[in-house]
C-alpha cells in the first residue's frame, strides 16, 4: 500500500523507517545483494526517489544500516559497563556484550565489522573501544599505548565472533557464555600481564612478572 505524501518535518521518522525495513530484508535474506533501493521502497511503501532522497545510492544506505547497528551495540555495552567501577572489569562486560551482540545478530555483524567498506561504523566501534582502554592505562590495570592495546582486544573478540559465526559446526562447548566468558577474560588478562612482561626476558624475569602481577590482582 502506498503511503500518502509526508508532511514537512516527517523525513527524520521516514528515513528511520526506510533503516528499519533495509535491516529486515538484510535479516531476512542474509545477504547485503538483495538489499537494493527498490526493494526496500517497496518494503517501506514508498516511491524508489523517496528513498533516493535519503540515500544516495545502495552503499550510503548500507553505511546507515551499519551505524544503526554499532548505535544498538554501543548502547549495550556502556549500559554493561554502567556503575562498574574498576575500567578493566568494565572493560571485560563490554567484551562479552559485544560477541554476544555478534552471535545474535549474525547478518547485521557481518555487514557492520566484516565488509569492505563500513569504515565510518568501524571507526566508531573502535572509537569507543580506545575510550574504555584508555581508563584502564589511566588506572595502572595496563600499560602502553591505548589504540594499539585497544586493536589488539578487539582483535580478540571480533575474531571469537567472526568464528562462531561462519564455522558453527565446529564443536564448540555447549555452555557458550562461558566460553565467551573465559575467551574474553583471557585476552583481558593476557594483555595487562603482557604489557608487564620483558620481550625477550628468561623464564625467572617472566615468572617473578607473573607473581608479581597476581599479587597485584589479589593484594
Amino acid at each position: 500500500m502506498k503511503r500518502v505524501r509526508a508532511n514537512p518535518g516527517q523525513g527524520v521518522r521516514l528515513r528511520e523507517e526506510i533503516l528499519a525495513a533495509a535491516e529486515a530484508l538484510l535479516v531476512e535474506v542474509g545477504s547485503e545483494e538483495a538489499l537494493t533501493l527498490r526493494a526496500v521502497a517497496g518494503r517501506t511503501g514508498v516511491s524508489t526517489p523517496s528513498v533516493y532522497l535519503h540515500f544516495a545510492d545502495k552503499d550510503q544506505l548500507i553505511e546507515a544500516v551499519c551505524l544503526r547497528a554499532w548505535d544498538e551495540l554501543e548502547r549495550r555495552m556502556r549500559e554493561a559497563a554502567r556503575g562498574i567501577e574498576d575500567p578493566f572489569w568494565a572493560l571485560g562486560q563490554c567484551g562479552r556484550v559485544y560477541v554476544r551482540f555478534a552471535l545474535d545478530h549474525p547478518v547485521q555483524y557481518r555487514v557492520l565489522m566484516m565488509r569492505q567498506g563500513s569504515g565510518s561504523a568501524a571507526a566508531a566501534c573502535l572509537g569507543y573501544i580506545v575510550e574504555a582502554v584508555s581508563a584502564c592505562v589511566a588506572s595502572g590495570a595496563l600499560r602502553g599505548d591505548p589504540q594499539t592495546l585497544a586493536l589488539g582486544l578487539w582483535s580478540a573478540a571480533h575474531g571469537c565472533a567472526s568464528l562462531v559465526i561462519s564455522q558453527p559446526s565446529f564443536p564448540w562447548p555447549e555452555d557458550l557464555d562461558s566460553f565467551i566468558d573465559d575467551t574474553v577474560w583471557m585476552a583481558g588478562f593476557g594483555t595487562a600481564i603482557a604489557s608487564r612482561l620483558p620481550r625477550h626476558g628468561v623464564s625467572t624475569e617472566v615468572v617473578a612478572a607473573l607473581d608479581d602481577f597476581a599479587e597485584r590482582l589479589t593484594g
